[in-house]
């Protein structure tokens, strides 16, 4: 599976899970997540490449995929990721509390999503 193929997988699955969450539905959300997760790893199995192409997902329209996307390349991508966590956390609701718990996982150094 190439790349952008990966990219868009994590980004429909993400998307689909807070959806699903809205809905009350968490065993079909359970699902989208694992396959952003199986996505974010093959993702990373292609190293740089892979971080590179999941971070064209920082300007994508919903908030979530963002989120998400940052949350996972902070270690490779601190600046711009902590920009976007920060940007989101600014509001209310599910997602910006999730970056502000990421940013606050990040700064207790207990952040573990990508360990190397």
């Amino acid at each position: 599976m190439n790349l952008d193929r990966l990219v868009e997988e994590f980004a429909v699955n993400v998307a689909a899970q807070t959806d699903c969450i809205w809905n009350g539905d968490s065993k079909k959300g359970n699902r989208h997540a694992k396959r952003y997760l199986s996505a974010f790893d093959k993702l990373r199995a292609h190293g740089a490449a892979g971080r590179a192409a999941l971070a064209g997902l920082f300007v994508h329209p919903r908030m979530d995929v963002r989120v998400k996307a940052a949350a996972y390349l902070l270690r490779y991508r601190t600046d711009d990721a902590k920009k976007i966590l920060e940007d989101a956390a600014k509001r209310e609701g599910m997602i910006p509390f999730i970056a502000a718990q990421v940013l606050r996982n990040w700064e207790e150094g207990v952040w573990n999503l990508d360990p190397e």
